[in-house]
C-alpha cells in the first residue's frame, strides 16, 4: 500500500472530473481525498495496492469525458495518511 499525490492540469474542473475520479476510486479500492486547486488544476491524493494505483494514474491521464487533460504528475507521499474513504473536497 502507498500513497501518491497527483496533480493533473488542463481543463480539468468544471467538467465533472472530481465526481468521475471518485467514481474510479471507488470502483478500484482506491482511499484518498480529490480537490479543485485556485490555479485551475487538480490536486488527488490517492492511497492504496500498487496495481490498482497504476489503473487509477491511467485514467487520470484520460480524465473524465468533458476534461482535456496536458499534464498528470506524480509524486510518492512518504507518510501513509489514515484515509476511509475517497472524498471530494473544496
Amino acid at each position: 500500500m502507498s500513497t501518491k499525490k497527483i496533480t493533473i492540469t488542463g481543463k480539468v474542473q468544471g467538467v465533472f472530473f472530481r465526481k468521475t475520479a471518485k467514481q474510479q476510486a471507488d470502483m478500484m479500492g482506491i482511499l484518498g481525498s480529490v480537490q479543485n486547486l485556485p490555479d485551475g488544476s487538480v490536486l488527488i491524493y490517492a492511497y492504496g495496492d500498487a496495481e490498482p494505483l497504476q489503473r487509477f494514474i491511467d485514467w487520470c491521464k484520460q480524465g473524465s469525458p468533458g476534461s482535456s487533460v496536458t499534464a498528470v504528475t506524480v509524486t510518492d507521499v512518504p507518510e501513509a495518511a489514515e484515509y476511509r474513504w475517497f472524498e471530494i473536497r473544496g
